[in-house]
């Protein structure tokens, strides 16, 4: 789990960082011309709609009736005691469909709402953004088809379920690895050829204006954590964890605190089998900048700085690309990623549900497994950890 911060061209973390897309060097908009246009005018009026108090009440308004929102900070005691540290939970898990994606799927639906789309396309690698996706499109009336790979289908087989049973249209891919990448790549694609359709991106990652949409929407989650923290404790948290793949739990558990030197910030990436190409999705650990479906910003690559496959056992981590705001955070220092092996994660899976009674999605349980090794007997040290999801999805992979 060793961190390799890159310190060669370091950059100098600021809140005046975010300008046209990019943050610092990093983000932007490389994609064909049919969609630029596109793209820019989505841009425009997401702008125009954040501005907009009748759109921000009607999206707090969904977020506290139909998703449940605010979702509870938990003192996990018996964790704590364990690891010898105080550990707080941030409860995503506890969200209408089971994770935080329905966070931004609702938002965009909204956005897509007020441009007048029909129909709603979407990538999903643990499915739980294409149920998120497939809910927000039932819940506004709209044709909704969702690309995943054929790989991640078979693993997530019940959230393909959910799926259908809410009226999308679950499309397959048996491209490269069948995984999370490669349904992106048929998702674009698609997007190319039917520009009418509003793409509803379920990560910090891609071109811009997604990383912003994305990072607006979850930002609800440090928000209220940090009111929450402020509230039981009197002050901040030492750390923050959570678990990155693209990366929009993360961001959005770490937005409210990142002018808060004092509040560390420590991320979890699918290390797979550990810190060897082809064997791991620890993107920031071992990747290199790269523009990468229609952004700029790290990825896993090989000799001839072309993508490469990727491995962990959980969907969701499992990409070999970033959003482009964590490639900053990372070269500014502000931002620390470690590679947490699946065994390591399999192990903060099984001990969560059995202390807590509480069963992780195994994305979130590589946040528990670098908070558990980080903080151990560190009474002294208070913190939270971001439980993006829970663990219903992955029931049918015999993971004890």
């Amino acid at each position: 789990m060793e961190n390799k911060v890159n310190t060669k061209d370091k950059l100098v973390y600021s809140k005046q960082e975010y300008k046209n897309g990019f943050f610092g060097p990093y983000g932007g908009m490389y994609v064909p011309e049919v969609l630029q246009s596109k793209l820019e005018h989505l841009a425009g009026v997401f702008e125009e709609k954040k501005k907009d108090a009748r759109f921000v009440e009607e999206v707090q308004y969904y977020f506290k009736h139909y998703i449940g929102r605010p979702s509870p900070l938990y003192y996990a005691e018996r964790l704590s005691k364990e690891v010898n540290s105080r550990i707080y939970l941030k409860r995503e898990d506890l969200n209408h469909t089971g994770a935080h994606k329905i966070n931004n799927t609702v938002g965009q639906i909204l956005l897509a709402k007020h441009m007048g789309a029909r129909e709603i396309i979407a990538e999903t690698g643990a499915g739980q953004h294409g149920v998120a996706t497939a809910t927000a499109a039932a819940l506004m009336g709209m044709r909704c088809k969702v690309f995943m790979g054929k790989k991640d289908a078979e693993r997530q087989e019940i959230n393909v379920y959910r799926m259908k049973i809410l009226g999308a249209e679950v499309v397959t891919t048996e491209r490269g690895t069948a995984t999370l990448k490669d349904a992106i790549n048929v998702a674009l694609e698609y997007y190319v050829q039917n520009p009418d359709a509003f793409y509803l991106l379920g990560s910090a990652v891609g071109p811009h204006p997604y990383p912003s949409i994305v990072r607006y929407f979850q930002e609800v989650i440090g928000q209220e954590a940090r009111q929450q923290i402020l509230e039981t404790e009197n002050r901040l948290p030492d750390n923050l964890f959570a678990c990155v793949g693209g990366g929009s739990n993360a961001i959005g558990l770490y937005a409210a605190f990142l002018d808060d030197p004092q509040v560390n910030i420590y991320s979890a990436e699918g290390g797979g089998e550990g810190e060897l190409l082809y064997k791991t999705a620890s993107t920031l650990v071992m990747g290199s900048p790269l523009v990468f479906q229609g952004t700029y910003s790290y990825c896993l690559v090989n000799d001839q700085q072309e993508s490469i496959d990727t491995y962990s056992m959980a969907a969701g981590l499992d990409y070999p690309g970033v959003g482009p705001e964590h490639a900053y955070l990372k070269d500014t220092g502000r931002g620390h990623y470690f590679c947490v092996t699946d065994q390591q994660a399999l192990e903060a899976f099984r001990l969560l549900s059995k202390l807590e009674g509480i069963i992780p999605a195994i994305e979130s349980s590589h946040a528990i497994a670098l908070a558990m090794k980080m903080m151990r007997d560190r009474p002294d040290q208070l913190s939270i950890i971001n439980l993006s999801g829970r663990g219903d999805k992955d029931m049918g992979r015999k993971l004890v």
